[in-house]
């Protein structure tokens, strides 16, 4: 399949990321977006990246602009660099996909591209870059400022005696999880680092990394554990009952203990925001999946109110904040592209303060629960034919989701939605930048949740391999 580009930016597979490819993307962003006259880069730790961030900085200095490299370094924190000095970015990474695979993600100096930015991109690819004398490379550090943006917000005693796993694998973000844990106070403990690169999924991760978990709890008398996924703009958070902590849940607990208001979400994230008085939201506004929907959301509610407190937030856990927020120790600048320490640091701070585990804290929230998993392998072309017509033949559904029982609601923001009678959801979605469909459950326990997803990603396997 030829390289994409989407939500998630260009993606494809490394033997189709040529240079003249790279080059041609690189080119058709500095000519269609602003870039403020500099470009920050940097990359995963994936085998092919280094390379590719070669051939895009080539790209930058041969527009004669100046080119800023990060290094190896998360994508959220090259985002706060390039913000802080007013220029754009260019992240190599292919996130959570396989090795094979890489892609480029763009920011302006405002933060990530949206949708109109990409179409503006699209428009210009095979365009020449204007004459120019060859631009000047430097080089950054954009880790240490945002480990101090976390340090400062939350103080030296935020997790003080919190014993935290940190895995590792292959994230970028591994070693700067480790400086901010103990610079709060806690104990972090590496755990299985990787030369090799590991594709990990925060919302859907596989059986034999879960079987894990539970083993590194008691090796190491862990109370949590957290890690990210491969370029750190999603979080990943055991607590202490070994349960992994769905990112929507995440979102809502980071949002109310900052005090947000306005809370712009996909279609797929928990419902439990909407329960009367479990939280103190004032706007809730739903969205298509993908960062770029939740931003424009996001910036069509701070049009209307520019002191609006509104934050943004994925299933997938990546925290996007739109306002000056006030932390434990100091405040919090907005930061409007998907993090994963905000979302990390946000709930274990809260129940510390409150002096209970993490588990409590979450365990008063309504009984709502997701689940979420993936079905490899399969065309795009093939998901969004197969979603159509459940979409536009009622019997064709009806037999399909026969085993949950009547449906009540309809929802086809972004895939296909079905809310049924008994209140649990299953929601059928094709990837936006991958050959996989993907699968999301609610319920009203988590067992219920999960064999949602089981029984709907065997019954797609079942029917789309036949």
């Amino acid at each position: 399949m030829a390289p994409k580009f989407g939500t998630s930016g260009l993606r494809g597979l490394v033997v189709d990321l040529t240079e003249a490819l790279v080059h041609d993307y690189v080119t058709a962003f500095l000519n269609a977006c602003p870039h403020g006259g500099a470009v920050h880069v940097g990359r995963d730790l994936r085998p092919s990246s280094p390379q590719i961030a070669g051939w895009v900085i080539d790209a930058i200095r041969a527009a004669g602009l100046k080119a800023v490299d990060c290094g190896a370094v998360p994508t959220p924190a090259l985002a706060l660099s390039s913000l802080n000095a007013g220029a754009a970015a260019v992240m190599v990474t292919g996130s959570h996909i396989p090795a094979d695979r890489n892609g480029l993600k763009f920011y302006v100096p405002t933060g990530e591209i949206s949708k109109e930015d990409e179409t503006r991109i699209n428009g210009a690819l095979g365009q020449t870059a204007p004459d120019a004398a060859q631009g000047s490379l430097t080089q950054a550090d954009a880790r240490a400022a945002y480990v101090a943006r976390y340090t400062d917000a939350y103080g030296a005693q935020a997790l003080q005696g919190l014993r935290v796993g940190v895995y590792q694998h292959s994230s970028v973000a591994r070693d700067i999880m480790m400086d901010v844990v103990q610079a709060l106070g806690g104990t972090a403990i590496a755990i299985a680092r990787s030369d090799t690169f590991i594709p990990v999924d925060t919302e859907a991760l596989d059986p034999d990394t879960k079987k894990l978990f539970a083993g590194w709890f008691a090796e190491h008398d862990l109370q949590v554990l957290i890690s990210t996924d491969g370029d750190a703009d999603r979080p990943m958070l055991v607590d202490d009952a070994q349960r992994v902590v769905p990112g929507d849940v995440l979102g809502a607990v980071t949002a109310a203990s900052l005090g947000a208001q306005v809370i712009c979400t996909p279609v797929s994230s928990n419902t439990m925001i909407d329960v009367e008085g479990a939280f103190d939201f004032a706007q809730i506004t739903r969205t298509k999946i993908g960062s770029p929907f939740v931003i424009a959301a996001m910036e069509e509610a701070l049009q209307a109110d520019p002191a609006a407190r509104v934050v943004g937030y994925e299933a997938n856990g990546g925290f996007l904040l739109g306002f000056t927020a006030q932390a434990p120790t100091g405040k919090l600048a907005p930061l409007m592209t998907r993090d994963c320490l905000l979302p990390i640091l946000a709930p274990l701070a809260a129940a510390r303060a409150a002096g209970q585990p993490l588990s409590a804290l979450l365990d008063a929230l309504p009984p709502r629960f997701t689940a979420a998993d993936r079905i490899q392998g399969i065309a795009t072309e093939t998901s969004k034919a197969f979603i159509a017509n459940l979409t536009e033949d009622a019997a064709a559904r009806a037999a399909f989701f026969a085993a949950t029982g009547p449906e009540s609601a309809l929802d086809t923001t972004d895939g296909l939605r079905v809310t049924f009678e008994n209140g649990d959801v299953v929601h059928l979605r094709p990837s936006g930048n991958a050959p996989e469909f993907r699968c999301y459950a609610e319920a009203g326990s988590r067992d219920t949740a999960a064999a949602l997803v089981d029984t709907y990603l065997g019954k797609l396997g079942a029917t789309l391999s036949a």
